[in-house]
């Protein structure tokens, strides 16, 4: 199986450079039969990359060591379940699980129209090729073929870096691959209206539900990260403004604007060019993602980067692709003109054109300080540090700004807002939100930036509950439903509106639980058995920790694991007793690092995180000398974490709501509807 994949790659390629080339003749001459077989060998890619991909499942299943890249991210004693996340695990493999999805989502996409929106697939499908083709040139001729032999057989692999070996982290970046691929549909068809002229509304519309999907992607993927961050790193954190996390919010950052614009031109023919613009900057940073993580420019847990080659390689493709772009908006620039104005500071378009304005700002804050030091290292061959507290200085206004627009964006009033209309709207929920920040104050909370947050929250939340009481009641009024009938009934029937405010309510709690850390507590002592360590809560309670002793084990082998220190504390809350907490050491057969694992109580106030620092004597305490069994100990208290967790449960549920059909989609569909839906036309460039 491993052979045959390795032909079906290589297959791949003039596949994929044919489809590309008939995509785009096609659609110039209007071709019905050469479109119809660009489509077909888009079928043809997707086929031959999952008998690639398969045939890499099988050689790490297999252990089939002559394998370069099997040797490099397995062993025998590796999990059959992180064997199969094999594919993903290194960057040759990644590369191609990138190629692989965005072949599905192309498939998807060329089958849902097969019958409608003829004007647009050629070129679609010729873009798309193109993408492909990329993929596999860099697969193929750039030194990263997954399937490349060692000329020796090793006994064994070297084995998957530990700190990978977690739950969190073997789902965090297929969904990242999937946001970021997802987000290559809108894309293709963004460049097929421009190639075709068609530079309505129309392609946004067709689009709409892919974007929603690819946001929501990213938006679990980046979730997940933080999670496996917080609990598998052992530094007490979930963000860390590293350069791999910041390549991953780059195009959640853009494609949020997206979203919020895509509405303007929708409603009012407003901002075409930059829509185009938006669409293009947000596919280019998913590339730019897969290459800061893929090009050896940075070096990180999981930049598992090989060589600096494909950087040059990449950085190729992404001058081309904007350059193609740039020409187009200008060629099309007559037809992008905008239909009407912003009419008032004061009006809906004004607030997501402000909300464009601060994401694509902190998009271009975010890129300044990742790119940064490596320009500066290029430059002068100094290494320059750029660290959070550049990114929080310049994001917390940033992010603070963009939580009061999520209330304010959604209930102002389209071309000009009345006093009516700001009176009925902001009018009750200013005054509840300054009484409530005020009795923040008065019981103790001072700190600025967590007051701010929470009140600027409340104000976001107390707005979008009075949407939903007004909304629900209305609808229980007009047609004698019961309340809770009527609040189902009033969120499916325009799921994308309702589904968007319960992720704002996703987005205030997330950033309640950012805003917790401005209370953290960080205490730091040299225990032996017996001893206890006091640690105050911000919430007025403290914890009493007593150290119980190191139990340790050698040579286990489970999870390659070559020995591990266990401390153990018994703890209670003033005199409430909770569950026993352990922190440990491990090394690892396969890893030169010792690791630490954290120990983590959490309720919905704070998270207690026990960290072990050090090990006075770690040869002792392995040979369980009595005498060996001092230890430095960390302790956090991280006030309102599990917020953080809590708020992208909520979001993924407004998402997936938003995301889900409802009767405004019927309406969709009739505006989508070809005028001949059996024809292969092609619309004229």
């Amino acid at each position: 199986m491993t052979v045959l994949g390795e032909f079906a790659l290589w297959i791949a390629l003039p596949v994929a450079i044919w489809g590309m080339f008939l995509g785009f003749f096609g659609g110039k001459t209007q071709r019905g039969d050469l479109v119809l077989s660009a489509e077909r060998s888009i079928y043809a890619v997707t086929f031959l990359l999952s008998l690639a991909s398969i045939g890499i499942i099988a050689a790490f299943l297999g252990d089939k060591y002559q394998y370069w890249y099997v040797a490099s991210y397995s062993n025998r004693d590796l999990e059959t379940f992180y064997k199969f996340a094999g594919l993903w695990a290194g960057q040759r493999g990644s590369l191609l699980f990138w190629a692989l999805l965005l072949s599905i989502f192309a498939s998807i996409t060329v089958f849902q129209n097969r019958n409608k929106n003829r004007e647009f697939m050629p070129y679609v499908a010729g873009v798309l090729q193109g993408i492909f083709t990329f993929f596999l040139v860099v697969l193929l001729f750039a030194k990263v073929n997954p399937f490349q032999k060692l000329a020796f057989l090793p006994a064994d692999g070297q084995g998957l870096n530990p700190q990978l070996q977690n739950y969190w982290m073997t789902i965090h970046p297929p969904t990242l691959y999937l946001g970021f691929t997802a987000f290559t549909i809108p894309f293709a068809f963004a460049m097929a209206a421009l190639l075709n002229g068609r530079l309505d509304s129309r392609w946004i519309v067709l689009t709409r539900r892919w974007v929603l999907l690819s946001w929501f992607f990213l938006s679990v993927g980046i979730l997940l990260g933080m999670r496996w961050a917080y609990e598998e790193l052992g530094w007490g954190g979930y963000w860390f403004w590293d350069p791999v996390e910041n390549a991953s919010l780059l195009p959640w950052l853009t494609a949020t604007a997206f979203l919020h614009s895509i509405q303007i031109q929708e409603k009012r023919g407003m901002l075409k060019v930059w829509n185009m613009s938006l669409v293009s900057m947000t596919f280019l940073l998913t590339i730019f993602a897969t290459f800061l993580t893929r090009s050896g420019l940075i070096q990180s847990v999981h930049a598992f980067a090989e060589q600096l080659r494909i950087a040059y390689i990449f950085l190729a493709f992404l001058g081309t692709v904007t350059a193609g772009v740039v020409v187009l908006i200008l060629y099309r620039l007559p037809k992008l003109q905008s239909e009407n104005r912003i009419e008032s500071f004061l009006s809906r378009e004004s607030a997501f054109l402000f909300n464009n304005l601060i994401l694509v700002g902190a998009a271009f804050a975010v890129l300044w300080g990742t790119i940064f030091p490596l320009i500066a290292e290029g430059v002068t061959g100094q290494k320059i540090s750029v660290g959070p507290p550049f990114f929080n200085k310049v994001n917390i206004p940033i992010g603070l700004a963009l939580l009061a627009l999520a209330g304010i964006g959604p209930v102002i009033g389209w071309r000009r807002a009345s006093k009516r209309n700001l009176r009925k709207n902001f009018l009750v929920p200013l005054v509840a939100t300054f009484v409530i920040s005020a009795t923040l104050w008065v019981v103790g909370v001072r700190h600025a930036v967590a007051l701010t947050t929470w009140g600027i929250g409340l104000f976001v939340l107390i707005i979008t509950g009075v949407e939903f009481w007004k909304g629900t009641r209305a609808r229980a009024r007009i047609e004698k439903e019961p309340l809770p009938i009527a609040f189902y009934h009033l969120v499916t029937r325009n799921r994308r509106r309702w589904g968007g405010y319960i992720v704002h309510v996703g987005i205030v709690l997330t950033f309640a639980g950012l805003a917790g850390a401005s209370y953290n507590q960080d205490v730091r002592k040299h225990l032996m058995p017996g001893d206890t360590m006091n640690v105050a809560s911000p919430w007025g309670h403290t914890y009493h920790l007593t150290y119980e002793g190191l139990s340790s084990s050698i040579g286990r082998g489970q999870r390659n694991l070559d020995w591990q220190a266990i401390a153990l504390f018994s703890v209670r809350e003033g005199n409430k007793a909770l569950p026993n907490m352990t922190t440990e050491k491990r090394k690892y057969v396969t890893a030169d690092q010792i690791m630490t694992e954290v120990g983590i109580h959490t309720t919905p106030e704070e998270d207690l995180y026990l960290i072990l620092s050090a090990l006075d004597n770690p040869s002792g305490a392995l040979n369980n000398d009595p005498n060996a069994q001092g230890i430095n100990l960390q302790v956090l208290v991280k006030p309102l974490v599990i917020w953080i967790w809590w708020g992208g449960l909520v979001l993924v549920v407004g998402s997936v709501i938003a995301l889900w059909p409802s009767a405004d989609r019927r309406r969709d569909l009739e505006d989508e509807a070809p005028e001949e839906p059996a024809a292969i036309a092609v619309g004229a460039t």
